[in-house]
């Protein structure tokens, strides 16, 4: 990666490329590692962009992503629940941890899955995450205290939703350069479906056959959907192998767009999950009754669907930063002037599919951002790297939202301005990492 450097600088004024895409970093090399060093291998050649193992990756990595980051999405549930039942003793912002440290583990550890897939393929990270994410679930579903909850479903199911986010991304990666995008989109839209099928499956099965059997079943759900993705995924390139060095993650944020772009992702999750973790308990205090209160991180999740799949369509064609940009903005007016109003259930719901939409774009096109100005074997790490980063917004979000909410009582006006406020500032990063990258043209395609 050393050598690339000179050839990304210099590439920044540099004139439109060959794939269609006006503005590009750099050129990199689909070659095998050996041949990059001057020896004999062999060549191969761009992305496919299609053909059957190409699907076969996105299709594997939609159920690693529906069984992983699709059950983050869907925590919001458990707030309510834990304050009503096991933790009904623990204030809400002490209950909140639960979920941030969930959210945080899933992004904390992305330098390390994200290293781990680009110098030694995806296999041994999705196999890793199965292991724990399942495993972690089982222990849950025997767990009765606070620390015994955080142990097995904020850390160890979370670690391994992390391994299984991270691998099938990158993998894509090495498979689609022009509908990159969207097939990004299509993985992480199996996000979406989580958040809307397992609050529904979760919440039935509590009332059904208990909470321990519904985490047992959820596990074996995921279990079913994991060996399929461990069948699939796979890269295109084989993995360089090369040894641990820390300046593959530090070497990134030297760089002003990607350095930018990290500070928007902080902003970004530090208040875009509050939505999904509080909107039951909000609806709620409002009065919304329980049974359509549970659907409604369904609903943002529903939304959230389509807000990954259209704007990643059109990011293929328009810009990645393009789309995601006006969206987010969207999003964090959406929360200021809705949410901050909503005093019925059905500005509720509006405010739950307004949100789920634009919030959809934000959450999910980061990576395919990153991809852009990124050579392809680093992706992953790349990536990783700016999670990490984000990973520590998500774990002070949701305790600073529950602490504000109990600073003043139970009013939720509170934590919607810190959300919406925290979400604009996250679009004005990313603004600020496209005129870097651009060098200010603003009508760019990037």
């Amino acid at each position: 990666m050393a050598a690339s450097e000179p050839s990304r600088h210099q590439s920044l004024s540099s004139p439109a490329s060959d794939d269609d895409r006006p503005f590009q970093i750099e050129q990199y090399s689909e070659k095998a590692p050996s041949q990059q060093e001057g020896t004999s291998a062999p060549d191969f050649g761009p992305p496919p962009d299609g053909g059957l193992q190409a699907w076969l990756v996105v299709t594997g990595g939609f159920f690693a992503v529906f069984a992983s980051f699709g059950w983050i999405n869907c925590i919001g549930i458990f707030q309510d629940y834990y304050e009503q039942n096991q933790l009904k003793s623990y204030s809400s912002s002490d209950v909140a941890w639960i979920s941030s440290i969930e959210s945080f583990m899933l992004f904390f550890w992305g330098p390390v899955v994200g290293y781990m897939t680009d110098n030694y393929g995806p296999r041994i990270p999705i196999l890793i995450g199965s292991f724990l994410h399942v495993f972690g679930l089982m222990m849950t579903s025997l767990s009765k205290k606070y620390y015994q909850i955080i142990l097995s479903q904020s850390i160890c199911s979370a670690l391994g939703c992390s391994f299984l986010f991270y691998a099938p991304i990158a993998a894509a990666g090495t498979w689609f350069k022009r509908h990159r995008a969207i097939a990004f989109g299509i993985i992480t839209a199996g996000s979406s479906l989580g958040g809307v099928v397992l609050p529904i499956m979760v919440n039935k099965l509590v009332v059904r056959v208990g909470f321990g059997w519904a985490m047992r079943s959820v596990a074996f759900l995921f279990l079913g959907l994991l060996v399929i993705a461990n069948v699939t995924i796979k890269s295109r390139l084989p993995p360089p192998r090369r040894r641990f060095d820390i300046k593959d993650f530090i070497t990134p944020f030297k760089e002003m767009p990607f350095l930018l772009l990290t500070v928007a992702g902080f902003m970004l999750y530090l208040g875009s999950f509050l939505p999904f973790n509080f909107i039951i308990v909000q609806a709620k205090e409002l009065g919304v009754s329980d049974s359509l209160a549970q659907y409604l991180v369904s609903i943002v999740n529903a939304a959230s669907t389509f807000g990954r799949l259209v704007p990643a369509y059109f990011g293929d064609r328009i810009g990645v930063f393009n789309v995601m940009i006006p969206l987010t903005l969207l999003g964090g007016i959406f929360t200021l002037t809705v949410w901050l109003t909503a005093h019925s259930t059905a500005s509720v719901i509006a405010y739950a599919a307004l949100y789920g939409f634009a919030s959809g774009c934000t959450l999910s096109i980061v990576p395919a951002m990153v991809a852009s100005f990124s050579d392809v074997r680093s992706i992953g790490t790349r990536n990783g790297a700016l999670y990490g980063v984000a990973a520590i917004g998500v774990l002070i979000g949701s305790p600073v939202a529950g602490a504000i909410v109990s600073a003043e009582n139970g009013n939720f006006s509170g934590l919607i301005i810190f959300c919406g406020v925290t979400i604009l500032a996250g679009a004005v990063f990313a603004i600020m990492s496209r005129q870097a990258l651009t060098g200010g043209q603003w009508l760019k395609k990037v």
